[in-house]
């Protein structure tokens, strides 16, 4: 299983504090069934900067450090960058790394509560230059949440989307969870994935949420979710299936 998106590294965000922590992350992540995982420390959201020549040298670190404790684990470079009108041309500068720097994929990460208004247009540009833009945990955003026809907006016009997979099975909430599943069930999202940060309060869950997935909604999309992460490390296509708006639920018979 390949883990799309982790705070592994070592000192660099919220994530793992010190290496002995990455580490233990990395034990974590062997027992759930995860080969290969992307470190995506945050970039431009307000407290953090980590700019891909931070991050490269990190990778290859870890990487090293899990082969001396013997942890089957491939630590891929990745980097979540905040959503900033800037994105492109710090792209062209350098900075900006794309998910196992294959110039392909770019996670995206929208404010808590907003959709700021140049989104999709930004996205489009971003789409324009070849790299396809990736919205990471759109179920957690506040917006969405309450007017998901505006995500329904952003993938039909060819964003993708990665959904939590602690979101999937309940740990942030019913709110969260139903939405979470509502966005499986609309095809409004591509991939599955942990964005864990420790092995205590925001770890991986990612067995758990396959498992979830699978008996929700079959096995075949839980392959899906799957085979899509595997063609994104590859760099290729991922599978899409077409988009749907997410129906509004009934209550007490009414609409």
């Amino acid at each position: 299983m390949i883990d799309l998106h982790s705070h592994i590294l070592p000192g660099i965000d919220d994530g793992a504090k010190h290496m002995t922590e990455s580490v233990e992350m990395a034990r974590e992540a062997v027992q759930q069934g995860i080969t290969r995982i992307v470190a995506t420390p945050h970039h431009m959201n307000g407290k953090y900067v980590n700019v891909k020549e931070d991050i490269l040298p990190l990778v290859n670190e870890l990487n090293d450090r899990l082969k001396k404790e013997n942890i089957s684990l491939e630590v891929l470079p990745g980097q979540e960058c905040r959503i900033y009108g800037e994105i492109l041309e710090d792209y062209e500068q350098g900075e900006i790394l794309t998910l196992n720097n294959n110039q392909k994929y770019l996670f995206i990460e929208l404010p808590s509560n907003s959709v700021p208004r140049y989104t999709e247009q930004l996205l489009f540009d971003i789409q324009v230059k070849g790299i396809v833009p990736i919205i990471v945990h759109p179920e957690r955003n506040a917006e969405l949440l309450e007017s998901p026809d505006k995500l329904y907006q952003l993938v039909k016009k060819g964003a993708c989307t990665q959904v939590t997979a602690a979101s999937v099975v309940g740990a942030f909430g019913k709110k969260i969870k139903n939405f979470s599943h509502d966005i499986i069930q609309a095809n409004l999202t591509h991939f599955i994935a942990s964005d864990a940060h420790n092995i205590r309060n925001r770890t991986f869950k990612m067995d758990e949420a396959f498992q979830t997935i699978s008996k929700e909604f079959g096995q075949d999309v839980e392959y899906l979710f799957i085979e899509n992460a595997e063609l994104l490390i590859e760099g290729q296509n991922i599978i899409k299936e077409v988009p749907e708006r997410i129906k509004k639920k009934k209550f007490l018979g009414i609409f």
